[in-house]
């Protein structure tokens, strides 16, 4: 069963995703009629941005909905990755929409060409500047709340398309009532460019999901330090964190001393989980225990490393 607070978060990340599918329809019929009216490069690499903007959302859609479903028997630690696969579907989709942009851009500035109706083309990049402005409130709203890779990424497009769409009125501007008529598909180059950069930053937060990457080391150190407010643990060694969607997931080992009871180290651990979990909320917590002295795997620095000490040395 899935508990209260993960399903708001689901149902967070649900809508975010509903209102980009939404938003993106919207921008796509406006736009389709203003790349006719216009013939603009920079209009059309617009659109198409836009297009594949819809495909990605739906796909986002879907990978917050198979996240947010529970652990099962097949998929024991959940479903979270699935946004880090939608997230990495997304990236190949703003890299394809920039290639098909820059040749379409390269084919105007050989060819010739310019654009007409620019202050039709400018009015429905205005509108879908407002738009874009409101879904990446609302998405920006759901990321906090959740932590959703998948809203991120798509968010981070979307905060892409408002560069986009200024780029495509700059153009339609210069073009049309300054005469320069290779400001079209310069523009449309730049756009490109730009959407090639946004996949590569958008692209590493889910490779690093999928290679199951450490926590970045300020949090790890958090952690620690929250851990180190217990007396009664000592040694805390081969710490190891992930993320997968929005749920996180810890373990580590810690000595307590050998004549400790298994009750007793029992109910020293349930303390400590319950203390971390409390300041971690979407963490999965796995410790084990071992007798004080004890070496797990002599000769590896990730195993025997005592987080505890190197707190002490930096607690930076």
């Amino acid at each position: 069963m899935m508990d209260q607070g993960a399903a708001h978060r689901a149902a967070l990340a649900r809508s975010a995703a509903l209102a980009s599918i939404a938003v993106a329809l919207f921008l796509a019929v406006i736009k389709s009629w203003a790349t006719w009216r216009t013939g603009s490069t920079a209009m059309l690499g617009s659109l198409a941005d836009t297009a594949l903007d819809l495909v990605a959302s739906l796909a986002t859609l879907a990978g917050v909905w198979i996240a947010a479903m529970p652990a099962d028997e097949d998929h024991r630690f959940g479903h979270g990755k699935a946004e880090a696969l939608a997230a990495i579907f997304q990236v190949t989709l703003i890299a394809l929409s920039a290639a098909g942009i820059a040749f379409r851009a390269v084919l105007h500035l050989v060819e010739g060409g310019q654009t007409s109706a620019a202050e039709e083309g400018i009015a429905v990049s205005l509108a879908a500047i407002v738009a874009t402005f409101a879904l990446i409130a609302w998405q920006r709203h759901v990321v906090r709340r959740t932590g959703s890779l998948a809203i991120r990424t798509d968010s981070v497009h979307y905060q892409s398309d408002l560069l986009l769409n200024a780029a495509v009125i700059a153009a339609l501007v210069l073009d049309q009532f300054m005469g320069l008529s290779q400001a079209d598909p310069l523009f449309g180059l730049a756009i490109a460019a730009w959407l090639l950069w946004g996949a590569w930053r958008a692209g590493s937060d889910a490779v690093d999901q999928i290679m199951d990457r450490e926590w970045p080391e300020e949090r790890r150190q958090r952690f620690v330090a929250l851990a180190a407010r217990h007396p009664e643990l000592s040694n805390l060694h081969d710490l190891r964190t992930r993320s997968s969607g929005t749920r996180d997931f810890v373990q580590f080992h810690v000595d307590l001393p050998g004549k400790t009871t298994v009750a007793a180290a029992h109910d020293i651990i349930e303390r400590v989980e319950a203390d971390l979990c409390r300041h971690f909320p979407q963490m999965e917590l796995l410790i084990h225990i071992d007798p004080q002295g004890h070496v797990d795997e002599p000769g590896n620095p990730l195993v025997e490393a005592d987080e505890f000490e190197k707190l002490e040395k930096d607690p930076e």
